[in-house]
């Protein structure tokens, strides 16, 4: 018997060969009787291998908290009309700006799809294999307070939303922070800098930024870590939401 080829050697260490037992059950004895046995071995690893990765992604979209689950770039609509660059996006879908750890900023009015489209980019690297974490600008500093009252709270709560490969801040700068809110947001930008991808989904323009975040040294400090290299999309002049309900009453 022929050794196996080396791919199907890395799938098996991946897998830990969970499922491949029920990937040989799952063979179509009329038609895989006749190969060598090396061939059905790689047949079912693929199958297999399938599954662990279907699997796997699957958990991280759900762990993600993603507000549009089903997003997708590649069925953004009006992108066009929008004004929305389609090679951006596609550069987008390559993850290859989380890689880089560059930041991506959606700016957009209200209804815009700004949203939909952070939900979009997560969804993709989920589908990388990439960590992603969805979280409301509100919920974000709920969860702030609350970790302030515990015991190393603040600790572990810098900890966890550091280590997030790619996190998405929906509604950023909606409330203007408080003064607790932008120290832990100067820290949360500095542990990400260089080490992860942060997406920020806002109604604000870039020159509003400053004031929202308070003036002074400590906002030049959370823009310094934000701004230098961020992807910039504007989400266009068109009301996506309700354009969706329109749609949904004819």
């Amino acid at each position: 018997m022929s050794a196996l080829d080396m791919e199907t050697k890395r799938k098996l260490r991946e897998m830990g060969a969970a499922d491949l037992a029920d990937a040989f059950e799952a063979q179509d004895e009329a038609l895989t009787m006749d190969l060598p046995f090396t061939e059905r071995v790689r047949l079912a690893v693929d199958d297999a291998h399938g599954a662990f990765t279907d699997t796997k992604v699957a958990g991280l979209i759900r762990r993600a908290g993603l507000r549009y689950p089903h997003a997708d770039l590649r069925a953004l609509d009006l992108v066009e009309q929008r004004g929305i660059n389609r090679t951006v996006l596609a550069e987008l879908a390559t993850c290859r700006f989380i890689a880089a750890n560059r930041s991506v900023v959606l700016e957009g009015f209200t209804g815009s799809g700004k949203s939909y489209l952070a939900s979009a980019l997560a969804r993709h690297a989920c589908h990388h294999r990439i960590r992603a974490h969805v979280i409301r600008m509100p919920d974000l500093v709920e969860a702030w307070t609350l970790a302030r009252d515990q015991t190393q709270g603040t600790t572990k709560f810098l900890r966890k939303y550091a280590s997030f490969n790619l996190l998405v801040l929906d509604e950023w700068l909606l409330d203007q922070p408080d003064e607790a809110t932008r120290t832990m947001l100067l820290e949360l930008m500095e542990r990400r800098h260089d080490t992860g991808s942060t997406v920020f989904a806002t109604q604000y323009p870039k020159k509003d930024w400053h004031q929202r975040l308070g003036g002074g040294v400590r906002a030049d400090a959370i823009m310094d870590r934000i701004v230098h290299t961020a992807i910039w999309i504007n989400t266009g002049p068109i009301n996506m939401r309700e354009r969706a309900a329109q749609a949904q009453t004819h």
